[in-house]
């Protein structure tokens, strides 16, 4: 596997964007090293499958080069213009009645009133950027964004689209605009892109992509699906109810389901999933290992002493510190809500806290506070999950860069009172996914075939001396929201 990083534009009033045209740069910097490896020869190299963040917004010219940095899940800087549209004379929950309807029964949820949907993103651009709405072609996610790039061409799975809530997604294998949506969200609909099932193939590679890539010209490009779909199929976890949980930057838990549905309460709701037939439990902690991040390099290991080389050695310390410290971090609790909540709660004002430290409090204490924190906030979803899908969810599939550390999944186990099952390769699973998703859709295996082909590197259980200390604590994680949650509005109100 070969990475490049790409840098992060957080902005004063809530932006979060990201340069395209960096993302191109490191896809070719990445395939150029991967053929120098030889790991394959190039004529066995016969598709390419994309993956990538969802949720975000690149608006293109008719050209396909991005006309300003791409707007990335994390921007709430649309929550003004998405409230506009969402309001009426009746409301439920800030929506107004007859169109909250409409978006639950069409599309299975609705615009959340955070902003960091991509229809906040675009009615954003409007609003505040007209020049750029105005030049706009066509507004893509990253993933699509990528195809373009590789194809020339603009189309959008119907799993990749689902978050601009304009979709009619009531017939699985049929998705497509629905009028009245369109009409609601004023977004210009020539400009949003073809949809299509994520197992079609999209095209050919453009002749100058594979010469500048060194593919041969009879490559084709997948039309594939965003990280969240791609690592339930790379985890192995596609049958029905097979939970598999992602903790890397972000988290989430879910499973591939049946049927169609929604809890606006709980911000949950089904949406199309990469494998055709089905739906899968759409949900998203806002930050998880990153809050590990934040940690190493603001209280543990400041940045300025941590070049690149240190890393790997970093994380190995932070999993040996938190190992020895008690289960439970002497009471102390971390709430991992550094840039707002979208699950089970949807609340862009709420912060993260280390609470109640005393004198005795040692950095220790907080390492491990910030491991189970992050891992509370994870037992508080995994309630509303399975109230979701009226089952209980065990032999979790765990995946994620957060999934490497031994230590973490452990504590997993123990917070959630849940065996979780350490897939092997834990980082790959979304680029495993993409890759199972292009020789599906060519015709090489099917979706039954992917469980035998991911490993399990380690069971991890529950342990029954932990269970009390963690019961208590969660109960008190979940007090502190609720004791504070006005005090994070009074204090970060947009």
């Amino acid at each position: 596997m070969e990475s490049e990083e790409n840098r992060l534009i957080l902005l004063e009033d809530g932006g979060a964007e990201q340069d395209p045209d960096q993302w191109w740069r490191a896809v070719e910097k990445t395939f150029k090293r991967l053929l120098v490896k030889k790991l394959v020869p190039v004529d066995d190299i016969i598709a390419v499958s994309c993956t990538g963040q969802w949720s975000g917004t690149v608006a293109v010219g008719k050209d396909g080069r991005p006309v300003m940095n791409a707007i990335i899940w994390m921007d709430s800087r649309g929550r003004r213009y998405v409230n506009e549209i969402t309001d009426g004379w009746v409301r439920i929950r800030g929506y107004g009645i007859s169109k909250l309807f409409r978006w639950l029964r069409l599309t299975g949820g609705a615009p959340c009133h955070s902003g960091k949907d991509p229809i906040s993103h675009i009615l954003y651009i409007k609003n505040v950027c007209p020049e750029v709405y105005r030049k706009t072609y066509k507004f893509l996610e990253p993933t699509d964004y990528i195809n373009l790039r590789f194809t020339g061409r603009f189309a959008a799975s119907f799993d990749s689209i689902a978050l601009h809530w304009l979709t009619d997604n009531r017939k699985i294998s049929n998705v497509a605009y629905d009028r009245r949506l369109i009409d609601i969200s004023t977004i210009d609909q020539a400009k949003l892109p073809a949809l299509k099932r994520a197992v079609d193939v999209l095209g050919p590679i453009r002749k100058e992509t594979a010469k500048e890539l060194g593919l041969n010209e009879d490559v084709r490009v997948i039309v594939g699906t965003p990280d969240v779909q791609s690592a339930a199929i790379g985890c192995g976890a596609v049958r029905d109810f097979e939970p598999h949980l992602y903790l890397g930057t972000s988290s989430w838990l879910t499973c591939h389901v049946p049927f169609k549905k929604t809890d606006l309460r709980s911000n949950i709701a089904t949406l199309p999933s990469a494998i055709p037939t089905r739906y899968f439990v759409a949900n998203e902690q806002e930050t998880a290992g990153a809050c590990l991040n934040f940690l190493k390099n603001n209280v543990c290991c400041p940045s300025e002493r941590s070049p690149d080389a240190q890393q790997t050695n970093e994380w190995a310390l932070l999993d040996d510190i938190a190992e020895k410290v008690p289960a439970g971090s002497n009471k102390v609790i971390f709430t991992p809500w550094l840039y707002g909540e979208r699950t089970p709660i949807e609340d862009a004002s709420v912060r993260a806290c280390f609470f109640n430290q005393s004198l005795r409090t040692t950095r220790e204490d907080l390492v491990r506070s910030v491991y189970e924190g992050v891992a509370y906030n994870s037992r508080w979803l995994l309630q509303y999950v399975e109230r979701f899908v009226k089952r209980r969810l065990d032999n979790i599939r765990m995946i994620g860069g957060g999934a490497k550390s031994d230590v973490w999944c452990q504590m997993y186990a123990d917070v959630l009172d849940r065996t979780i099952k350490q897939v092997k390769g834990p980082v790959q699973a979304n680029l495993r996914g993409a890759a199972f998703l292009a020789s599906i859709a060519l015709g090489h295996m099917t979706f039954d075939d992917v469980p035998e082909r991911v490993e399990i590197a380690e069971t991890f259980r529950p342990s029954a001396e932990n269970r009390r200390i963690y019961d208590e604590l969660f109960a008190r994680f979940k007090e502190v929201y609720a004791s504070n949650k006005a005090i994070y509005e009074r204090l970060n109100r947009p």
